[in-house]
């Protein structure tokens, strides 16, 4: 089957796609962006975490034909989501629905200095941070919770610990020991108020 849907802002177009074929092997396997992982393929780490019409889903568990028409957000596209976000008067709060609507995310557009990796970019405010307060070692569960972590600060842009540790629940990190992960979405949270 062939399945046609927005990543990252761009229309994109995947052919002989197979039905039990996952939007993870499709991001990563035909459209050439490896940002999710594959890591458990049941949902249960968080590594192959995306945005879909602005939730968070893992997308090991969501079968490519279901995006038809769809809004898929990676972390590759995070920086441009998040500026767009902004642009568009969701800061911070999007009134508790969890996400832009799917209306707004088709009117994005792709600029000429962006790339479909993220190069070239200037980082987002959860991106930055985690790289600010020490959060990223092997990397490997980092996208899943940058993705995460950013649908978490568009919902509540002032999270307590314990908000914060609810909302990364479903992201491994084996690595870290989760602090600096922590730290890494409170000093995003402050970031973003003190922008506001």
């Amino acid at each position: 089957m062939r399945v046609n849907f927005t990543v990252n802002g761009r229309r994109q177009e995947a052919d002989d796609v197979w039905e039990g074929e996952s939007l993870l092997y499709v991001l990563r396997e035909r459209l050439g962006l490896p940002g999710s992982k594959n890591a458990c393929e049941q949902g249960e780490c968080g590594s192959c975490t995306v945005r879909l019409d602005g939730v968070p889903v893992c997308s090991c568990l969501v079968a490519a034909g279901q995006v038809e028409g769809r809004d898929v957000v990676t972390v590759e596209g995070l920086a441009e989501f998040a500026k767009q976000r902004e642009e568009h008067g969701h800061g911070g709060a999007c009134g508790g629905k969890g996400g832009v609507s799917l209306d707004t995310a088709k009117q994005w557009q792709a600029r000429p200095a962006d790339s479909q990796t993220g190069e070239g970019v200037e980082l987002s405010t959860i991106q930055q941070a985690f790289i600010d307060a020490g959060a990223v070692q092997c990397g490997f569960c980092t996208p899943g919770l940058l993705v995460q972590a950013d649908a978490l600060l568009e919902e509540n842009p002032s999270p307590s610990d314990q908000d914060i540790r609810e909302a990364l629940s479903g992201n491994l990190c084996r690595c870290t020991g989760y602090e600096k992960i922590l730290d890494a979405v409170r000093l995003a949270a402050a970031r973003q108020t003190e922008a506001v």
